[in-house]
């Protein structure tokens, strides 16, 4: 979970609530609160599947969106690991949330992810490194 929010200071992202051991299971929650598009924003998100080492889905319980289910996948890769991030969601507001999602909401996503996905794969590189 450190690593999570190390990922994304850039938002002042911050873990509210979360296990204590720090590794998330099966039914597990955590909560969120960071800033996007300056606005000061909580997510609690529940691990709904869970199938160790290849996969995990976390789906929004509480936040901004109408409905956000993120699965991580990891896959062997000729140069080690490779970690697949796939969002659905969708904005709250009907048809104007479709249109901030097409406009701006899943270029956000992609680029935090892409962001946070990068500084995980330095990190993770470096510790293999030592």
């Amino acid at each position: 979970m450190r690593l999570h929010a190390e990922s994304a200071e850039g938002t002042g992202e911050r873990i509210v609530e979360a296990p204590e051991s720090g590794m998330l299971e099966l039914g597990d929650e955590v909560e969120f609160e960071g800033r996007h598009f300056g606005i000061a924003l909580r997510l609690r998100s529940k691990i709904i599947e869970y199938d160790r080492p290849t996969r995990f889905v976390d789906e929004m319980q509480r936040g901004p969106f109408a409905r956000l289910r993120h699965t991580h996948e990891f896959f062997e890769h000729p140069e080690g690991t490779l970690m697949v991030d796939t969002f659905n969601f969708a904005s709250p507001l009907g048809p104007l949330g479709a249109i901030a999602d097409h406009l701006f909401i899943t270029r956000h996503l992609r680029k935090f992810a892409a962001e946070r996905n990068l500084f995980l794969k330095m990190k993770l590189e470096s510790k293999l490194i030592e």
